[in-house]
């Protein structure tokens, strides 16, 4: 099982007083699975990204990643642990814009130093069809490109959770198919892929659909 949440809740302090958007959501992600996550606006889905990868300690509940609850870790350990188990991929791409393609896909590895990571993003670079655009900054890629480099950098520490919120979201059909067909590969390797869309023909690409609505529970044993 590489993702277990039983009875996640999560409450936010707004400017009227406490906000609920996850309330007692339970899912299980396991190796080779593909789920995704549909749901209006402000239902909880970015925070149960978030909170699943070990960035946002949730108000109650249980996340284990490979077996391991990440929030009872220290921060440090937190990261290291975060570094080697899971990527992310996010809709506005996240990329350091004065760090070139390579500079980029390896930022992981400063958390998670190794020997093979020069070699890993080159070929991740290859892999993606980027080797022309190595030495090119964020600036000088088309959206396509930028989004192929987010992916490499989350697969460059060999994750087994991919979380993806709105991957697609960006980009022209054309591209959104080559990112769709890199995501479910990686989950017919064996990894896990818990995505977030609007889109229900990407959706379709999915092995399961969960709908989530504001303050409703989520129950996927």
């Amino acid at each position: 099982m590489n993702l277990s949440i039983q009875n996640l809740s999560h409450t936010y302090c707004g400017p009227s007083g406490p906000v609920k958007v996850l309330n007692e959501l339970s899912l299980s992600l396991e190796s080779g699975r593909f789920i995704a996550v549909q749901g209006p606006s402000g239902c909880g889905k970015t925070t149960l990204l978030l909170a699943a990868g070990g960035l946002l300690r949730p108000t109650s509940g249980e996340i284990l990643i490979a077996g391991e609850n990440p929030y009872a870790l220290s921060s440090g350990a937190r990261a290291k642990f975060r570094a080697a188990q899971v990527g992310f991929v996010f809709q506005q791409f996240h990329l350091i814009p004065y760090l070139n393609v390579l500079e980029n896909v390896l930022a992981p590895s400063l958390a998670l130093p190794g020997k093979s990571a020069h070699s890993r993003a080159r070929e991740l670079i290859e892999q993606f069809g980027l080797a022309h655009r190595i030495r090119h900054i964020p600036s000088e890629l088309s959206t396509g490109e930028r989004q192929r480099v987010a992916l490499a950098r989350a697969l460059l520490n060999r994750p087994k959770l991919l979380l993806a919120d709105e991957p697609t979201g960006n980009l022209d059909s054309d591209n959104a198919s080559i990112v769709l067909d890199h995501l479910a590969a990686f989950s017919s390797g064996g990894g896990s892929v818990l995505l977030v869309t609007h889109d229900p023909l990407i959706a379709g690409r999915a092995h399961q659909i969960i709908k989530m609505q504001p303050g409703k529970p989520v129950l996927n044993p």
